[in-house]
């Protein structure tokens, strides 16, 4: 009668050993493992910046295309250098010509990489443009396309918008005195001048 409930009694204290020592440290590996948060490792952050960099100059291009008489536009962001070529008439004057350049400069000033862009309209340069934006999509080494990009922006003056809200400078040629006492200097100056000449003629 005793042998039973002795083993019984063992029994039930193995149970309790093997529920105090838990599951083995391999099992408890593989359970912390799998209970942590996966962390995902960002892309390339060089990838990530040129793919960026790529994005605003499509952006520049098409606020570009949105401005009207503006067929096709081309935009490059390279360091410090932002270029948008633009395509128009051939036939336009030139005086027009520079109206669309202002008109794609306003459109472009409100964005970050826009506000600093250097328009280009006539075909030679945007054609350039479209070169080096081509050779930069077929992996040519980035320093040559800068020379060559920095070369155009040396050729161009960069569109800037004009501050409606800058003071008018005064004119240096007004006259500063008032109108009324201008006239009576005029006045003294033909009264004396008629003196001088009936002096001659008493003389």
């Amino acid at each position: 009668m005793q042998k039973p409930i002795l083993n019984t009694f063992l029994l039930i204290a193995l149970l309790m050993i093997t529920a105090c020592q838990g599951e083995d440290p391999e099992t408890l590996q593989q359970e912390r493992e799998g209970s942590e948060p996966l962390m995902v490792k960002d892309s390339d952050p060089i990838e990530k910046e040129d793919k960026t960099i790529q994005q605003a100059a499509e952006h520049l291009a098409k606020l570009a295309t949105e401005v009207p008489n503006v067929h096709d536009a081309t935009a490059i962001v390279l360091g410090p250098y932002v270029v948008v070529g633009i395509d128009v008439d051939k036939e336009l004057d030139r005086s027009r010509v520079g109206t669309i350049k202002y008109s794609v400069g306003e459109s472009l000033k409100h964005d970050p990489f826009g506000k600093r862009a250097v328009v280009v309209a006539d075909a030679d340069g945007a054609e350039r443009i479209r070169q080096l934006r081509n050779k930069l999509q077929e992996g040519h080494p980035i320093q040559a396309v800068t020379e060559e990009l920095s070369a155009i922006v040396g050729r161009y003056m960069p569109e800037m918008p004009i501050d409606d809200d800058r003071a008018e400078e005064p004119d240096q040629n007004k006259e500063s005195v008032p109108e009324q006492e201008e006239q009576k200097l005029d006045e003294i100056e033909e009264e004396q001048s008629n003196e001088h000449l009936n002096r001659k003629k008493n003389s």
